[in-house]
């Protein structure tokens, strides 16, 4: 092949996986804001203090912090307690829970702010806020 042809394919997959990227970055942020789920959710245990997130800040169980699977980090989520009707907001900085069933881990205090932490798992709604 002549190197202007080479050229001329190069920019043209330049161009389509450019254009594909763009576009997955309009879908995600859409998909933000309009995110609503139902599910379990779990706490932290203890042996997680002060390591670190995946967003690379230390985990700190008295903050109002979650792991979700896909939403990006910083996102704000208002996690709902389905059978007592209490809500907390929190805010994504690490990625989990890696177990079946499971939306989202909250640390110890935003849990307790809306169930017993004896409970271990409560049935939740979660929508984002920001």
């Amino acid at each position: 092949m002549r190197p202007s042809i080479i050229n001329g394919v190069l920019l043209l997959c330049l161009a389509l996986l450019s254009s594909g990227c763009s576009w997955v970055t309009l879908k995600n942020d859409a998909s933000k804001t309009d995110y609503k789920g139902t599910g379990k959710a779990s706490f932290y245990a203890m042996k997680f203090q002060s390591r670190k997130t995946a967003s690379g800040e230390r985990f700190d169980q008295s903050a109002n912090t979650a792991a979700h699977k896909k939403l990006p980090f910083g996102t704000k989520v208002k996690v709902t307690n389905v059978k007592n009707g209490k809500s907390v907001i929190v805010r994504i900085n690490d990625r989990g829970p890696f177990v079946r069933g499971r939306i989202i881990d909250l640390s110890r205090s935003a849990f307790s702010r809306i169930g017993n932490t004896s409970a271990g798992v409560i049935d939740v709604k979660i929508k984002v806020v920001d």
